[in-house]
């Protein structure tokens, strides 16, 4: 089954012979290796490319197993690159299998080399365009193009959007968003046929790859079922605000069990590190200013996160709002959560100060969205509820409320667009309709 990514491709071809090491990136299984030895290699031949003029290497095979050694691997890629004349694309998959070593031609036993050295010094030879791929351990990490010195180019991949998704969903059309908001983007769930296959499938990554790249790059040793509570306390409380003094009396009151906030947050960070969630920081829209905390986390994959719950807690309300943001994230916005606060009077008369929430700001250049997260809005005071934050927005950027039900979209009379999840998430310029 071929899943066509055409936004990722489109941005490999858009950075093709820039001069700069294309690094994919992005939570493993994601379908990094498929976009670049399959997709990308099929667009090179297409333009003429010879197969003889495409290096792949792909590090995670133990027939290559000697190509780990960083002098081996650049031996090797020189080897097949010594007619000048020509021009070479280079692929590497799972670059962070190669090993640091010591420098055999010098006495200081600080001095290393490993697969940093080996790629800026391929990225050197003219006659090179080269392409890697990493993700876990060392690659495993949101800060690896500074390892690169700026002369690394990110492509950051995630799993399948809904659009993509549906595409090559063989079932009946009319179950994809079901099949989606339960089992999420993952390539290969796409394959699976039974809950049972999925289920398993997506469990295995969380306890057999995930966790186990987050304790090898950051070498945990005892606290692995600390790390293991708090990823089930996130998912159970996904897109709820939160922070890591909060998640502290969480562990103390549920688990009975002592955790500090610094704790919490390193543990976060790692995971934000890992690709497995992403976070949301709060905008006070009429302040024009962040608000540290408390902010919201959610799921690169919602299906991980069901699975990480063993399907139990299937809040379509929550779940939809993740997929929203993730959408969002794939079209690169940049998404905060919005707050709006205004002064108001209690029952007994008494000024107090009133705070909204506006699910996401998003912003793209000189576009900024509004966007609300309504799973149903069935009556008018539902509705005027969701809305009560977009109408106290002070400018004139575009609201939108997204629903669950399949509606033609319309606009009330304040302005405020109302489209459906599926058409929102399958159109992208239904955001301007």
């Amino acid at each position: 089954m071929v899943v066509n990514r055409d936004r990722y491709l489109n941005k490999l071809i858009a950075k093709k012979e820039n001069g700069l090491i294309k690094v994919i990136t992005g939570i493993r299984r994601c379908g990094k290796s498929f976009l670049l030895f399959e997709l990308y290699h099929e667009y090179l031949n297409s333009i003429g490319v010879s197969n003889d003029n495409i290096i792949e290497l792909a590090l995670d095979e133990v027939m290559n197993a000697k190509y780990r050694n960083p002098l081996e691997l650049d031996q090797y890629i020189r080897e097949q690159i010594t007619d000048k004349e020509q021009k070479f694309y280079v692929f590497i998959d799972e670059i962070q299998k190669v090993s640091e070593i010591q420098n055999p031609y010098v006495d200081d036993t600080e001095s290393k080399i490993g697969f940093v050295d080996v790629l800026l010094g391929l990225m050197k030879i003219k006659n090179v365009d080269l392409y890697v791929t990493g993700s876990n351990s060392r690659m495993l990490s949101s800060d690896i193009l500074t390892e690169f010195k700026d002369r690394g180019d990110e492509i950051r991949v995630n799993p399948l959007t809904y659009s993509e998704f549906y595409s090559a969903y063989e079932g009946e059309k009319r179950h994809a968003w079901r099949e989606y908001y339960t089992y999420g983007g993952m390539p290969l769930v796409l394959s699976k046929k039974t809950h049972e296959e999925k289920s398993k499938y997506l469990k295995d990554l969380f306890a057999k790859t995930y966790i186990s790249d987050v304790i090898e790059h950051n070498k945990i040793l005892n606290e692995q079922s600390v790390l293991e509570d708090l990823l089930n306390i996130v998912s159970s409380a996904v897109g709820s605000l939160t922070n890591p003094t909060k998640l502290s009396k969480t562990f103390q009151s549920v688990k009975q069990v002592s955790v500090t906030a610094n704790t919490i947050s390193k543990y976060l960070d790692y995971f934000l590190d890992a690709f497995i969630m992403y976070k949301a920081f709060r905008y006070d829209i009429k302040g024009k200013k962040y608000i540290d905390t408390p902010l919201k986390y959610y799921f690169t994959d919602v299906g991980l996160r069901n699975a990480r719950l063993n399907f139990r807690q299937q809040e379509a309300n929550h779940i939809m709002e993740n997929i929203i943001f993730n959408e969002l994230q794939a079209r690169e916005y940049d998404v905060d959560v919005g707050v709006v606060e205004y002064n108001s009077q209690n029952k007994d008369g008494k000024k107090v100060r009133i705070q909204l929430e506006v699910d996401f700001v998003a912003n793209k250049g000189s576009k900024r969205y509004y966007i609300q997260s309504a799973f149903s809005i069935d009556d008018e005071g539902k509705r005027r509820q969701e809305i009560n934050s977009l109408l106290r927005v002070p400018d004139s950027f575009r609201k939108i409320v997204v629903v669950r039900d399949d509606i033609i979209p319309w606009h009330d009379e304040n302005g405020i667009l109302y489209v459906g999840i599926e058409q929102f998430l399958l159109e992208e310029n239904a955001v301007d309709i």
